[in-house]
């Protein structure tokens, strides 16, 4: 049992000690050491700071709605610990211990929040990804021994309610549902709840909101959370954070970002995805910031997203943070007068960001947009760009402090070698640092993870540069990242594998304005077989579990693109599926335009990163310069290169 006097004294929350604007700068901060640098032992003790710090000033603001002019739900810091107290000492009541996992199966909501942090004050929170099919879902509970699930109470999102329903006697490890009810549900609205089921706020304010009833004196070595990667890769990887790691990540986010309680953000990260968890919600909060939720359903909101500069000119958050695809859906959003002046740091992460979409956001509202890298398996984040330092697209800042950071080699079975690369020369990115996460729950899945002397393996190809700057050029593997959903090729390749008429096939992403990437695939088909594309198609997606992994077509092509060493080579897949949306484009645009068959422009894919649209200036006449800016327009969303020319 801890000291009871040492575990009711609050320590300082997290604060920016330096404006960070160089590598010497993180040196600078490296002086002191971490011991000295960063006491805070548990994610529950930043919460317990911050609720002594800063009490009534609003910790977490909920949009009921994407209309600006809709009333939100704020919680204090007082009550969010007051909320984290009482879901703690609940979970405590049902039996759950330090090793005892707590699944989370919500959409963005007040109450996640309460799941997470009194979840690791408790156990251990294990946050799902609600659009996994059942089968998936079991696994990760499963494989995570989940003790209690606490789910959302209504099927409005993903079918959320249903599903825990059906998973309930499939998780050999689970004895208790919590429901959480939909904001504004009214008293007694829903129905009566089976045994072992039990409403989730009915059995929190049951419980003390002043301390943990279980005196529990949480070390930094114990594990926090269970976090899964990816979803469509198969057997379910968990990840285990401990404390340290994510205190650590508060931390150094608050050090490098400048975090500060002047600050507002508006979080539409995912809360099972370690992005909106961790950098996106505990750094914020751990330094006294602002939260916003913006609807249950975040930026996959239509409203939200049409609405998104009138609710910045209404809830004036200082930071903007999004990943690439929805940077591109809001460079689609017009200003319409909006004053978005409050916004001075504008930061993105989850994929490379291309130099047109960085070039354009710039253009149109004014915010360069700083590259962050962050991973599951280093508590979600590595390296930040910070406020006032400019990068060119692909630059994702300097490393943390107390981090240590590597280039090497590639080996030829695409896999890091104990070879260093230079300043300004690539090779695969190596990290050791304070948040590293402290391995798998399976043994198994470190065998990859892990350098033979311990350094993190990310997989993703990079440089540093003349200011210590680590710029990323590419990933090792060839994921499809749709909307922040890292999407592994192979589940698509062996789904359409299975077909008897399919002699090779290899999934790539598509451009996409919205989306980022959309999964299509090619194959080839067995000599004297015959398929349509169609039947093809429905075969892959009856095979493939999660919807974003669905592939868009399938593309039948007579000679599949290969390496001299015989590897299907995709940059020219990919290369291929570029020029095919182009032209898909450009096909619309002359309908609608009534351009004759024999003066539509030409596609050509030039290289493997630049697709051609020639317009025949002869062919076309007094339509030229007219079709030149209208296929223009059109194809600037394109996270792709394209030259749209008259000849």
């Amino acid at each position: 049992m801890a000291d009871s006097k040492k575990m009711n004294v609050a320590g300082a929350p997290f604060r920016p000690l330096l404006p960070v604007r160089s590598l010497a700068d993180i040196r600078k901060l490296e002086e002191t050491p971490l011991e000295q640098a960063l006491t805070v032992r548990s994610t529950y003790e930043i919460f317990r700071n911050a609720g002594a710090a800063f009490g009534n000033k609003t910790a977490l603001t909920f949009l009921r709605t994407g209309n600006p002019a809709d009333e939100p739900i704020r919680w204090s810091y007082a009550e969010l610990l007051a909320g984290i107290h009482q879901t703690a000492n609940m979970l405590h009541a049902l039996g759950v211990g330090p090793d005892d996992a707590v699944a989370v199966l919500l959409p963005g909501c007040l109450e996640y929040h309460l799941a997470l942090w009194g979840g690791e004050a408790a156990g251990i929170v294990q946050p799902l990804n609600p659009l996994l099919t059942d089968e998936k879902l079991v696994a990760l509970m499963t494989a995570g021994r989940a003790k209690v699930l606490i789910a959302y109470g209504s099927d409005s999102e993903s079918g959320m309610w249903s599903k825990a329903m059906r998973l309930r006697g499939q998780v050999p490890t689970l004895t208790t549902v919590l429901r959480v009810a939909p904001h504004d549900e009214a008293p007694g609205a829903a129905d009566a709840l089976p045994e072992g089921v039990a409403e989730f706020d009915v059995l929190r304010s049951a419980q003390p909101s002043d301390r943990l009833v279980s005196g529990r004196d949480i070390a930094p070595t114990d594990i926090a959370a269970y976090f899964h990667t990816g979803g469509t890769t198969g057997a379910p990887k968990l990840a285990r954070h401990s404390h340290g790691a994510q205190v650590f990540t508060a931390w150094a986010s608050v050090q490098v970002a400048g975090m500060n309680v002047q600050g507002i953000s508006i979080n539409g990260y995912p809360l099972f995805h370690v992005a909106g968890v961790l950098p996106a919600s505990l750094a914020s909060l751990s330094a006294g910031m602002e939260v916003i939720i913006p609807t249950t359903s975040l930026l996959r909101n239509k409203e939200v997203l049409a609405n998104y500069w009138k609710l910045v000119e209404k809830y004036r958050p200082t930071s903007l943070s999004a990943v690439p695809t929805v940077l591109a859906a809001l460079a689609n959003v017009p200003l319409a007068g909006a004053d978005i002046s409050s916004i001075g740091y504008c930061r993105t992460g989850a994929a490379v960001l291309s130099p047109e979409l960085a070039a354009r956001f710039e253009r149109l509202f004014g915010l360069h947009v700083h590259e962050s890298l962050g991973m599951t398996e280093m508590a979600g984040i590595s390296t930040i760009t910070p406020p006032g330092v400019d990068g060119p697209a692909g630059c994702v800042g300097f490393p943390l402090p107390y981090m240590q950071m590597r280039i090497v080699a590639i080996d030829e079975n695409g896999n890091a070698s104990d070879r260093d690369r230079p300043p300004g020369e690539q090779g695969m990115v190596l990290f050791k640092s304070p948040n590293l996460f402290s391995g798998f729950v399976d043994p198994a899945d470190n065998a990859r993870a892990f350098t033979a002397d311990g350094w993190l393996a990310t997989g993703d190809l990079g440089w540093i540069d003349g200011e210590g700057r680590l710029n990323l050029s590419g990933r090792s593997k060839d994921l499809i990242i749709r909307s922040g959903h890292n999407i592994d090729p192979k589940v698509i390749e062996d789904a359409l594998g299975a077909h008897p008429a399919v002699q090779l096939c290899a999934a790539v992403g598509a451009p996409d304005a919205y989306a980022g990437e959309l999964p299509v695939v090619f194959a080839t088909l067995v000599p004297g077989a015959s398929a349509t594309a169609d039947e093809l198609l429905a075969f892959t997606a009856a095979r493939v579990d999660e919807a974003p992994a669905k592939p868009r077509s399938v593309i039948v092509i007579e000679n599949m693109p290969m390496t001299n060493v015989g590897k299907i080579y995709k940059p020219e897949l990919r290369a291929m599926a570029a020029s095919r949306v182009v032209a898909a484009r450009v096909a619309q645009i002359c309908d609608e335009l009534g351009v004759a068959e024999a003066a539509r422009p030409s596609v050509r894919g030039e290289g493997e990163s630049l697709v051609q649209v020639r317009i025949d200036a002869g062919a076309a006449g007094a339509l030229a310069t007219a079709l030149q800016e209208r296929i223009r327009t059109a194809l600037e969303p394109l996270p792709f290169k394209t030259r749209v020319f008259v000849e």
